[in-house]
């Protein structure tokens, strides 16, 4: 006889720690998915959601390697249930990506002339001073600012 699935899922040790927080977080992305879009851009609509998606990862990230308050093992299962984006956080731990806003900017198969996103270029190299990335609305995220 097969085993009958269930969805219970078992939850770490910790984790009623920041349960509240990432509730809240995914409360705010639930919002931001279904808020109208009239009269903005195209891209401008994902705008909110990249930002929620980068506040979410990085408030696991910070959790665990920053403070060093949840365990391994709970830091494992956020990334497995997609509370934080694994992909993004592999790319903080590098030298000069430390401030990476998401990953479509160092993706040089979506910018002009296969390069990276404007808002990945220092502040003090840029001839226009205020910018908005295309994809996530970011004003600037090198790690030089």
């Amino acid at each position: 006889m097969p085993k009958v699935k269930t969805n219970r899922v078992k939850y770490p040790e910790g984790w009623e720690l920041i349960e509240p927080t990432l509730r809240e977080l995914q409360a705010k992305m639930r919002e931001a998915e279904n808020d109208p879009h009239d009269g903005q851009r195209k891209c401008e609509a994902l705008w909110p959601i990249f930002k929620i998606a980068h506040q979410q990862s990085r408030y696991v990230f910070d959790l665990y390697h920053r403070r060093h308050e949840i365990s391994r093992e709970l830091y494992e299962f956020c990334l497995d249930q997609g509370y934080a984006d694994r992909n993004l956080i592999a790319k903080w731990k590098k030298p000069g990506y430390e401030r990476l806003c998401c990953l479509r900017c160092i993706q040089p198969r979506d910018h002009n002339f296969q390069t990276t996103c404007v808002c990945r270029v220092p502040k003090h190299l840029r001839e226009e001073k205020v910018i908005e990335c295309v994809h996530c609305g970011c004003g600037g995220c090198a790690s030089g600012d």
